[in-house]
């Protein structure tokens, strides 16, 4: 594993069966990677201090999912100018659709890119983290490249 690290972090530990699918991607491109549960509404003290910390600690990238009120991944883009990267997960009545609102609606100045609802977002919000990493690291953008090219040979070989 590089040195590059990305932040998975939670607003709750039922929240891991969709954030799962960011490490699985992470993993497979050998990014080193953290997790953290973290709530922007139970501990806003405990998320603003983590989130603060990130790049003295080396992180390079936040994933940052939530369901509901999906307040994480804005809290977190409040606190530091890395990267945030958005999963509104599917936990509530909405299906998902509230988190997304929360998610994309970022009042302008403070960005968070919002990607889609549930495990699709996370997976996607992983191979955005290492499209971001992969600009100031070779090794990394040509295993991005590679992992396209496998994409382009599964989908040919099906036909």
């Amino acid at each position: 594993m590089n040195s590059q690290l990305v932040s998975i972090v939670m607003g709750s530990k039922s929240d891991l069966p969709v954030m799962e699918e960011a490490g699985k991607i992470l993993k497979k491109f050998e990014i080193s990677y953290e997790v953290k549960i973290t709530s922007a509404h139970r501990t806003p003290e405990n998320t603003a201090e983590y989130a603060k910390a990130l790049e003295e600690r080396g992180i390079k990238v936040v994933i940052a999912g939530a369901g509901a009120a999906a307040h994480l991944a804005g809290a977190m883009a409040a606190w530091t100018t890395l990267p945030i990267i958005g999963v509104p997960i599917d936990s509530s009545p909405l299906k998902g659709i509230d988190a997304l609102l929360s998610t994309v609606q970022m009042p302008g100045g403070i960005p968070v890119a919002s990607m889609a609802i549930g495990k699709a977002g996370a997976k996607n919000a992983a191979i955005f983290a290492v499209e971001i990493l992969a600009l100031s690291d070779g090794e990394t953008a040509k295993k991005l490249k590679d992992y396209r090219e496998e994409m382009k040979r599964a989908v040919l070989e099906a036909n």
